[in-house]
């Protein structure tokens, strides 16, 4: 089994390429989805911490965390587009 600090390596890593992507990004949409993928990376590291220290508590945390993150991205892209 792979150990968690390759699983926390590719983590970092792709948090720092959505940063690259969030601060470069040309247009306001380009940086919504980064910001998306970062909801959806730190989701991922809530499962991983359920996982590493044995509580489920971190998995009901990062499921709510990831149904606001997404309720987030949809108001914020109806926003955009200059819906309600």
């Amino acid at each position: 089994m792979i150990g968690i600090n390759v699983y926390l390596a590719v983590i970092v890593v792709a948090t720092l390429l959505s940063m690259y992507r969030f601060f470069r990004g040309p247009t306001t949409v380009d940086r919504l989805v980064a910001v998306d993928i970062m909801t959806t990376i730190t989701t991922g590291l809530m499962v991983l911490f359920a996982l590493y220290y044995r509580r489920a508590i971190f998995l009901d945390v990062a499921l709510v965390y990831a149904v606001l993150a997404f309720l987030g991205v949809i108001a914020f892209a109806r926003y955009l587009e200059g819906g309600i």
